[in-house]
């Protein structure tokens, strides 16, 4: 290995923030994939888009701030030492993926019209879907709108975070004058079906209606009309010393959501540059903040709509989940868990399993507590009602309510507040760290003994997303684990701090030096002519420690092979540094979700699962757990029918190359798709 190389300089890290883009990109690309069903397409341009709001939400604010500052402090090898620079590779990126989501919707626009999913622009009409349009103006949307004039007479208006707006040039007595009016999607839908002359379904844009009927609005004074949508800070921060307590303060911090600082603008192009002027300067928007793009790029996460259209034939085939015949109707589920320790595999298998074990928890009479850890839930209301239940019989219940959770906050507020007034002990963690692990316990009484059922998941206890997500669960009567899970529970709601776990790795303590050991160990064994392999399966790698390590243990020689869906930092494929770090990243389906380490030593190997990935955030600033697999059949299947089929994808991996790009895996024959294969084997991880 080669002595005397900082692993640490920026020029063997991608930018989190570019990485973050390529992610973008690729689902981009499944949304232009000609072999994904046609509203599964529209689905992922809706993501997409999504995405791309939630970044300049979230991510940009910071940088801008840096930049303002030229803060050099706590910044990783990844952060380019000029934040400005930065922002304008960022605006050229973005810039370039806006110009891909146009293109794409307007393909999928006209596949969808093909396929009788129509959406028109008011003038290409029929004269009477006019006139319906006409009446629905008249009735539905002008008494919802409100013209505010743009001039040193009024004040310049609040322009809330990502609605739809159309710009108005006015021309008043001959001089020009300014207005805008927000679209107001929420109250009305995005696409407004019209009235339909043949088979199939008609619809016309919300903000195309305004525009046509504008001049209800500003009679014989209309010049030109464009859209706009303005983003805004959505990173909240939550400031504990003037609230009564952490419910308080993040509901406090909250209020300020809405109204955080424009980052950027988004203009209808060919919007004129006095007009541009107009809103930059009152937004206090650089030239890096202010994007343009055709009316095929505005608000594109309304494509949720299409995409829910019910229509079979143009959605991904639907498949009945396997369930184990020993969680089946009639079986007792505390006996099958007792009896050996279980990996559920969702979507593959059912979610409806965990949420049968907490309902059967519920009704046991000999069950006396149950304890849980809620991050997102989401609107399903199983969980919720089964703890309910629970408490109302008579059970000792706890739950570990994470209110930070990005974008849930409310939600989790509303639910905290419904199971506190039943009775359940609810809890917010410790105030300094997030709670992102994924636990849950019940303590049954069996012959005088109380034995704990645990599990562990790498995904939420959120009906939903269970059935969106690739996560891998885990149920276990192990007594060792569940001394570690109800121990650490006990930490949670009392006082929390570092301590020994039998088993479990848990963050912000002991995982990151745990990681950062075995890979060490793999390095040693690989020098000394021992088997050595690394393999993660994660959402997102960025921590540096843990690259600089791979790195190493890469230049000792170990092949590495890295499945990270999302951002990751890591660059593979340099001499002499990572020629040995294979990176690839699925995007299908079903979004990637699991976390899998898989270390080989020398032969006797272990593999960790759980809730964290490979990121400062996971590994500093939350509560996250990995626990060892410790059954031997669990693990060959985890490895052969899990691991190893993700990192055989040639159909829809991507491969990362040293540049930071993401390329298809040019293999000759058939190609090999993972989750389809998933779907076709459902069930073989039990054998």
């Amino acid at each position: 290995m080669k002595e005397n190389i900082n692993l640490f300089d920026h020029s063997l890290y991608v930018n989190r923030e570019l990485s973050w883009l390529e992610f973008n990109r690729r689902c981009l690309a499944e949304a232009g994939d000609g072999s994904v069903p046609l509203l599964e397409r529209v689905k992922f341009l809706a993501i997409a888009y999504g995405n791309m709001d939630e970044f300049f939400m979230i991510r940009v604010p910071g940088l801008l701030q840096r930049a303002e500052s030229n803060n050099m402090t706590n910044i990783g090898p990844d952060i380019y030492l000029d934040a400005k620079a930065l922002m304008h590779e960022i605006k050229a990126s973005v810039d370039n993926l806006v110009i891909g989501y146009e293109i794409c919707w307007g393909m999928l626009r006209g596949e969808l019209f093909k396929n009788g999913i129509r959406i028109h622009d008011v003038d290409s009409l029929s004269e009477s879907q006019r006139a319906w349009v006409a009446d629905y103006y008249k009735e539905r949307v002008h008494p919802l709108l409100t013209p505010l004039a743009l001039d040193v007479s009024h004040p310049f208006p609040f322009i809330s975070n990502n609605s739809l707006n159309v710009a108005v040039k006015i021309d008043h007595n001959g001089q020009d004058k300014y207005a805008r009016v927000k679209v107001p999607i929420g109250i009305l839908p995005r696409f407004v079906r019209v009235p339909s002359e043949t088979a199939g379904m008609d619809f016309v844009q919300l903000e195309d209606i305004i525009e046509s009927h504008i001049e209800a609005l500003f009679p014989g004074m209309i010049s030109e009309a464009y859209l706009f949508r303005v983003t805004r800070n959505a990173d909240i921060k939550v400031t504990i010393d003037e609230a009564y307590d952490l419910m308080s303060a993040i509901e406090t911090s909250l209020d300020s959501r809405d109204i955080g600082f424009p980052v950027r603008m988004l203009a209808e192009e060919g919007m004129p540059p006095e007009m541009l002027s107009l809103f930059g300067t009152n937004l206090k928007l650089g030239e890096n903040q202010i994007h343009t793009a055709t009316l095929g790029g505005m608000l594109l996460t309304d494509l949720w709509q299409i995409a829910s259209i019910d229509a079979p034939q143009l959605k991904d085939e639907s498949f009945v989940p396997y369930v184990p015949p020993e969680f089946g109707e009639g079986h007792n589920i505390f006996k099958t868990i007792k009896e050996k320790d279980w990996i559920i595999f969702h979507p593959y298998e059912p979610f409806d399993i965990i949420v049968r074990f907490l309902r059967d928890a519920a009704d046991d009479p000999n069950v006396q507590s149950i304890k849980i850890c809620l991050y997102r839930i989401g609107k399903d209301r199983s969980i919720i009602n089964a703890l309910k239940r629970a408490k109302e019989k008579g059970k000792a219940v706890t739950v570990l309510m994470e209110l930070r959770a990005k974008f849930d906050e409310t939600n989790n507020i509303y639910l905290a507040k419904e199971l506190d007034k039943m009775g359940v002990h609810v809890v917010y963690g410790p105030i300094e760290l997030k709670v992102h692990s994924k636990l849950l316990q019940v303590v049954r009484l069996e012959k005088d003994k109380l034995v704990k059922y645990t599990h562990i998941s790498s995904g939420n206890y959120n009906m939903s997303t269970a059935r969106q997500y690739g996560d891998i669960s885990f149920l276990t009567a192990n007594e060792e684990i569940g001394k570690d899970v109800g121990e650490l529970f006990n930490a949670l709601t009392g006082v929390f701090g570092p301590r020994e776990y039998r088993h479990l790795l848990v963050a912000p303590a002991a995982l990151k030096k745990a990681l950062i050991e075995k890979i060490g160990r793999e390095r040693e064994n690989q020098k000394q002519g021992k088997k050595a392999y690394i393999a993660i399966k994660a959402n997102g790698l960025v921590d540096s420690d843990i690259i600089a390590e791979l790195y190493k243990a890469s230049m000792a020689g170990v092949k590495i092979d890295l499945n990270i869906r999302g951002i990751c930092c890591l660059r593979p494929g340099v001499k002499g540094i990572s020629e040995n770090i294979r990176v690839i990243s699925i995007v299908d389906r079903f979004l990637e979700h699991s976390r899998i380490y898989y270390f080989e030593n020398d032969g006797d190997p272990e593999i960790y699962l759980g809730s964290s990935d490979v990121m400062p955030r996971n590994l500093i600033a939350r509560v996250e757990v990995l626990f060892p697999v410790l059954d031997k059949n669990i693990l060959y299947h985890i490895k052969n029918n899990i691991l190893d089929v993700h990192l055989k994808d040639t159909a829809k991996a991507k491969m990362l190359t040293p540049e930071g790009n993401y390329i298809p895996i040019n293999k000759k024959g058939r190609k090999f798709r993972s989750q389809k294969w998933f779907i076709d084997h459902r069930g073989i991880w039990h054998g």
